[in-house]
């Protein structure tokens, strides 16, 4: 074989080598960091459940979605296009208004409000449609104007988006179901209460499925 030939020969093979490696490092790194972003919300999800489900006595639910929300808040500021953990941020903050009560858990929800509207205009798909579910339950349990931004419109629109989505899901299910009781239709909230008792498991959320189906059977024996 030619000299010249032989070299350009092994200088591409070189360089197509070289390129190979710096491509599966590339990929390897890509997969670390993928797998991090997944062990970091599985984390805010099982901690939210434990403060949701596992921890009964007021205070102690208090401190336990604050100690979340800073974890929450912290992995959000190092990775800002997270709208995944967005979307859990607000789901604290929500739960957190919840547990305080009061005026004072207004700003908590208007933060969650944002939070999740800014999910909505980068991705409503984000975690199966869950911003949608999370502000179509804002809009129904929040007071409406002159203290609070509660609208039954918004929320069904919002709700029928999630739906959309996840169609099959617990938490959508649950929600329009909750929301139709409130407005006084039996039957259809029962059909879709009914639908979320026969959602699948999510894996690795075990303790949310069974707290959200204790959640499901006392609003069933309330309707029934």
């Amino acid at each position: 074989m030619n000299t010249s030939i032989s070299k350009t020969i092994n200088t591409i093979l070189k360089t197509t080598t070289k390129s190979l490696f710096v491509m599966l490092a590339m990929a390897a790194s890509f997969n670390v960091t993928a797998a991090n972003a997944d062990e970091t919300l599985k984390t805010v999800q099982k901690q939210w459940a434990k403060c949701q489900y596992d921890t009964f006595n007021k205070e102690n639910k208090i401190s336990c979605l604050n100690s979340l929300i800073a974890m929450n808040q912290e992995e959000l500021d190092s990775d800002p296009s997270r709208d995944d953990l967005k979307v859990w941020l607000a789901i604290n903050k929500s739960t957190l208004a919840g547990a305080e009560g009061g005026l004072g858990a207004l700003s908590l929800v208007k933060e969650a409000k944002g939070l999740l509207e800014e999910v909505i205009s980068s991705d409503s798909q984000v975690l199966e449609g869950s911003a949608y579910t999370s502000l179509g339950s804002l809009y129904y349990q929040v007071p409406g104007w002159p203290i609070g931004f509660g609208d039954d419109d918004e929320a069904e629109l919002m709700l029928q988006k999630a739906l959309a989505i996840n169609p099959n899901g617990i938490d959508p299910n649950f929600f329009y179901g909750d929301f139709l009781a409130n407005n006084g239709d039996t039957a259809q909230a029962i059909a879709f209460l009914k639908k979320a008792q026969k959602a699948a498991p999510r894996e690795g959320r075990e303790l949310a499925d069974q707290g959200r189906q204790r959640e499901i059977e006392r609003k069933l024996k309330e309707l029934e």
